[in-house]
């Protein structure tokens, strides 16, 4: 799924974010350019996305999920999945890709346990950037296939196949693909207690 934006998975996906970040407008009583204050994302930005004009990167997408104080997950894939024992088969868990990041939500966001897992599939000579995230925010990374560069404290840091990393998700960081085949790698993202909801 690396041409997501052509294909109608990729398209029912970004009908879906702008289908909920209406919902959750109209839910909270937010005008446009309150939802612009809030996230940090302009007001016509906000109105293509909405109208399905824009497809919005993942950067984008994290900046509204923390303007709603939500999880990215419960933004890119909200989930119908009972907290607790939980089955995902493999043709049925969610897929988001922006283009370029390929991101598989294998377990969404669940407030009791104050995580979402993640597998995301980086293409050859990809990189992603992503600014910092909320205070408390951590990421674990676990690379499954391929080789990955990750982007923490100012330098990058070599990982292969089987190799893990914890890092401070709330100071910038990046992933980078310098292979010559895809990089597929498990994040799990942990807030703080007490900061995220589903909306």
């Amino acid at each position: 799924m690396n041409q997501a934006m052509s294909d109608d998975g990729g398209h029912a996906a970004h009908e879906a974010i702008a289908g909920r970040l209406r919902n959750l407008r109209r839910k909270r009583g937010w005008s446009l350019d309150r939802t612009a204050a809030a996230t940090g994302v302009s007001k016509a930005m906000l109105g293509q996305i909405e109208r399905g004009e824009s497809s919005p990167t993942l950067a984008t997408l994290w900046k509204i999920a923390t303007g709603f104080g939500l999880s990215i997950s419960s933004l890119i894939a909200p989930s119908e999945r009972i907290p607790g024992t939980d089955i995902g088969r493999q043709g049925a868990l969610p897929v988001w890709s922006d283009g370029q990041l390929q991101i598989k939500t294998l377990f969404p966001f669940d407030a009791a346990l104050g995580f979402e897992w993640f597998e995301l599939t980086l293409p050859p000579a990809a990189t992603h950037l992503s600014e910092a995230h909320e205070s408390g925010v951590l990421e674990h990374v676990l690379v499954l296939a391929g080789t990955l560069s990750l982007l923490i404290d100012d330098r990058w840091v070599a990982l292969s196949t089987g190799d893990t990393a914890r890092f401070a998700g709330d100071a910038a960081h990046g992933y980078r693909n310098t292979a010559e085949m895809p990089a597929v790698f498990h994040n799990l993202i942990h807030y703080a207690p007490g900061t995220h909801h589903d909306g």
